[in-house]
């Protein structure tokens, strides 16, 4: 029920009502205490009646809040009155881009890339804020122009903090929300400006905000959407699988900023346009004329050469010998050339089916990785020079997991028998740092002699410093609890031996990202969500997993701070979400090596009598890990790898039939 012109609510007097939606209804009011007037989004009843939801949005409400830029409308506080909760925020005089482009009226090109430059600049903002705030609903309607020009994006990251269910008035241009946003199954957002992978329920990040970003502009320059339909499930449909007319953008557009459109539009958000900055970079270019004619595409293309240049690369895929495909890139884009190679395990055994199978020293001159000579031999850590064919094993390190190399590339220090332990290349017996780790995860060796890992099996699980020594092990950092971290792994050095980075693994997936920590400091800086660990290649850029493509953005380790846009170096990258490790390392002179390819082997489940007499298989022939059958025997259930989401799920086999179903659908691992 609308609040009448009058109504007290604390020290706010309302003055109209502005407007209303799924997130409530909003209200122009005046501020006795600072005589100011701003704007009141009133809270559903239904919202504030929730104590859970309420809580939730509490805890939003005050990050957002923290947003402090010119083209972000700012949230002064969340506040009470009787019943009654609102969200009491700047009052942005003006009118909205849906407002302005209403009766599809086109905007003139510089005027729409000047409006467009400021909305960049303000995901810019929000998105290299500490806790990378995502907008969510970027559309027109969230977009305000004052009267001098000024451009303001409104209810930044609210549609993450509401979670509302969706309104009754068009669903074109209303938020889609549902209780739990964010998460696998889930869609939020605005249907004729969602991204694909919110309208498929996935994860969003960055980039699903440069797609919105993308629609918007296309409308401020055609007068129309760019996606369109009859209801929302065509708009949808449009959104996932059809492109926009682009017979529609005026003459005057440049090749730069169709090109800049194409890729912030692109459905693979792994072909898309990573970063705002970028955005904004393009948009300057082609106002100031400097850069009008050139594409985006082959300016970006230039950038991934710059890097491939700078990271000397040897590329890593699973082959049917063992391993192949070693790719080298030298200094000057015009002199790259490739060296390809394959081995096998040593003799006639296997290799350890491990993401991190193999690791690069820092010198760049030798592989370690866990193999066998022969199949009933165990497992031991072997190391081969890249100037050799011969493979050499290391006596005293049998079953290891995770090796890891010393600053100086004479030493590896492995897990193995519940021990941390280290030995010489050189040969001699393996020594043991640290007690009772657990299978242990991936460490770092710094040239001062300090060693970080990540103990398996310990609550809780965070990196732990001992000296290459050995000794007693201490903790360098805490679990962030509003963050709802469940362990941090995957610790790398920076350069200056006393920051590192380290991969934060939370129950809630959109939280996973890399962070940087210090030796003399408990202050950490979040760098960039991510699916997997972070690693530093010289002379400055952090690679990092994102969904199976590795990415590269330059970083200065000095600051610790990110710059340009996210490339990508290669895809289809191995990792294990389970653990939050990727199959690549990279060494102090730029070598890299990565593993591609998901890594699940291919089973078959097979009857077998008391004999062992087979009585028949069970068809496809899949990734299984587990088989478990039903007291009745007239059921078989099965852990099978998805291939797209690297998690397992389980399948039922009706065993009268032989026929599979899927039974579970999450990305988590069953």
């Amino acid at each position: 029920m609308s609040m009448a012109a009058g109504t007290q609510l604390g020290t706010y007097t309302i003055s109209s009502l502005i407007g209303a939606g799924g997130m409530g209804e909003v209200y122009q009011a005046h501020d006795s205490k600072l005589d100011r007037d701003v704007a009141i989004k009133v809270l559903p009843e239904r919202f504030a009646r929730d104590s859970e939801r309420l809580a939730r949005f509490q805890r939003e409400a005050k990050l957002l809040a923290a947003l402090n830029h010119p083209n972000i409308a700012a949230i002064y506080g969340l506040e009470q009155s009787g019943s009654t909760h609102y969200l009491v925020m700047e009052l942005v005089p003006g009118e909205t881009l849906r407002e302005k482009v209403s009766g599809e009226r086109p905007v003139q090109v510089e005027e729409a890339l000047t409006i467009a430059k400021q909305i960049a600049e303000a995901l810019e903002s929000a998105h290299n804020s500490e806790k990378c705030i995502i907008h969510r609903d970027l559309k027109p309607a969230n977009v305000k122009v004052t009267p001098e020009g000024r451009v303001k994006v409104l209810d930044f990251g609210l549609a993450k903090a509401f979670a509302a269910e969706p309104s009754t008035e068009d669903m074109s241009n209303s938020p889609t929300l549902s209780a739990l946003p964010t998460q696998q199954g889930m869609i939020m957002g605005t249907a004729a400006y969602m991204s694909p992978e919110q309208a498929r329920g996935k994860h969003v990040n960055k980039s699903t905000d440069i797609f919105a970003f993308g629609s918007v502009l296309y409308e401020l320059l055609t007068g129309k959407q760019a996606f369109q339909g009859e209801d929302v499930t065509d708009i949808i449909a449009a959104v996932v699988r059809a492109e926009p007319d682009w017979s529609r953008l005026p003459e005057a557009t440049s090749p730069a900023i169709r090109t800049l459109l194409r890729r912030c539009l692109r459905k693979d958000r792994r072909q898309r346009l990573q970063d705002a900055t970028g955005v904004r970079i393009e948009i300057e270019d082609a106002l100031s004329g400097g850069a009008a004619a050139e594409p985006v595409a082959a300016a970006r293309d230039t950038r991934r050469e710059r890097i491939l240049a700078m990271v000397v690369a040897i590329s890593i895929v699973i082959a049917a010998a063992g391993w192949g495909a070693f790719a080298y890139f030298k200094p000057k884009p015009e002199e790259q050339q490739a060296i390809q190679f394959s081995f096998g395990p040593p003799g006639n055994g296997r290799f350890y089916e491990s993401p991190n199978v193999v690791t690069i020293s820092p010198d760049g001159s030798k592989l370690a990785f866990i193999a066998s000579d022969a199949p009933t031999k165990p497992l031991q850590l072997w190391v081969r020079s890249l100037e050799s064919e011969a493979a050499q094993p290391l006596a005293g390190t049998e079953n290891p997991t995770q090796p890891f190399w010393s600053a100086d590339s004479r030493s590896l220090a492995f897990y193995a028998d519940d021990k941390l332990k280290k030995i010489a290349v050189s040969g001699g017996p393996a020594q043991t740092l640290a007690d009772s780790v657990g299978g242990g995860g991936h460490g770092t060796w710094s040239r001062e002699g300090v060693v970080l890992f990540a103990p398996g099996g310990v609550r809780p699980a965070t990196i732990q410093r001992v000296s290459s020594a050995g000794g007693k092990s201490t903790a360098v950092t805490t679990l962030d609890a509003s963050r709802q971290e469940a362990a941090h792994v995957w610790p790398h050095f920076l350069p200056d031996g006393n920051h590192f980075l380290y991969f934060a693994r939370s129950t809630n997936t959109e939280n996973n990202a890399v962070f940087a920590g210090a030796l003399n400091s408990s202050e950490t800086k979040l760098l960039v969500n991510a699916t997997s660990n972070g690693v530093y290649a010289p002379p400055g850029y952090l690679l990092f997993n994102r969904e199976g493509t590795l990415m590269a953005q330059a970083f200065d380790a000095e600051r610790l701070e990110l710059t340009g846009e996210e490339v990508p170096i290669a895809e289809d990258l191995r990792f294990n979400p389970t653990n939050g490790r990727a199959a690549f390392a990279v060494s102090e002179n730029g070598v890299l090596t990565y593993r591609t390819g998901s890594g699940a082997v291919v089973r078959k489940l097979e009857w077998f009598d008391r004999e062992g007499k087979s009585l028949g298989t069970l068809d496809p022939p899949a990734a299984y890990n587990n088989v478990a059958l039903s007291p009745d025997d007239e059921r078989v259930v099965v852990a099978r790898t998805d291939p797209q989401a690297r998690a397992l799920d389980l399948w039922l086999f009706d065993l009268a039939r032989g026929v599979p179903s899927r039974f579970t659908f999450d990305r988590a691992t069953d």
